[in-house]
């Protein structure tokens, strides 16, 4: 038996259990995530003794998460210190302009590729999880952001592209904090988890050309559009911040 893969009777218990990540590493993902989640405020600063205190940690593992978030372009120092950063209207249109091409290109691939075929099991499971929402749609919240992002993710992840995806996925956080401003109303939730459906019902049925053209609808079918769906939700943000 190769010796890589044999794990001797005899060895310590310890060894055995899941490595805990370092308190840098659980810092920095607990405050990513906060961040991403919309717990912050647009002009709230992100204090190193209050972020301390609020993860029971001293302020030095505080202080290298803030670094890195600010390094991954999430937040920006400004006066007194760093706050969220919340894309301008020229940066989203880029932002969203990637995301359009980064949506489109897993079916287009398929397309273009007969033995590219999305994986079954994916698109079933999706299809469940929106069925079961369909039945019992969820009140309106600017979390379902991260209900329609896994939708896309899970989209994307079954053309079977991993860099696509990670891609998709990084642009979409990139843009959360804005997105999350379009699901305020019960009508805007229930008609994304329709079009949801409908795109998803097409790639499992091999009608990808109608798979396609539906997503290139959902997600906006020119910049013009994108940019006015920007503002609103930029408008959005200010006029309820408070729910956050």
């Amino acid at each position: 038996m190769d010796a890589k893969l044999y794990t001797p009777s005899d060895t310590a218990p310890d060894a055995l259990l899941p490595a805990v990540p370092p308190l840098r590493e659980a810092v920095y993902a607990k405050l990513r995530s906060a961040v991403l989640d919309g717990d912050f405020g647009p002009r709230e600063r992100l204090a190193e003794m209050r972020l301390a205190a609020r993860f029971g940690v001293s302020r030095t593992p505080v202080r290298e998460a803030l670094a890195r978030l600010a390094s991954d372009g999430l937040i920006e120092r400004g006066d007194g210190g760093f706050f969220v950063t919340i894309p301008n209207l020229t940066q989203l249109k880029d932002f969203y302009e990637l995301r359009i091409t980064l949506e489109l290109r897993g079916i287009a691939r398929a397309r273009e590729d007969p033995s590219v075929v999305h994986t079954p099991e994916v698109i079933a499971a999706e299809l469940d999880r929106w069925y079961a929402m369909r039945e019992d749609p969820p009140v309106p919240d600017p979390r379902f952001v991260v209900q329609d992002e896994r939708f896309h993710a899970e989209l994307s992840r079954a053309s079977g592209n991993p860099a696509l995806t990670d891609a998709l996925v990084a642009v979409s956080e990139r843009i959360r904090r804005v997105r999350m401003y379009d699901f305020l109303t019960q009508d805007r939730v229930e008609a994304t988890i329709t079009e949801h459906i409908e795109i998803m019902e097409f790639v499992r049925d091999g009608r990808l050309d109608e798979g396609y053209r539906a997503l290139h609808a959902h997600v906006g079918e020119s910049m013009a559009v994108v940019l006015e769906r920007a503002r609103r939700a930029m408008t959005q943000m200010a006029l309820h911040a408070d729910r956050l």
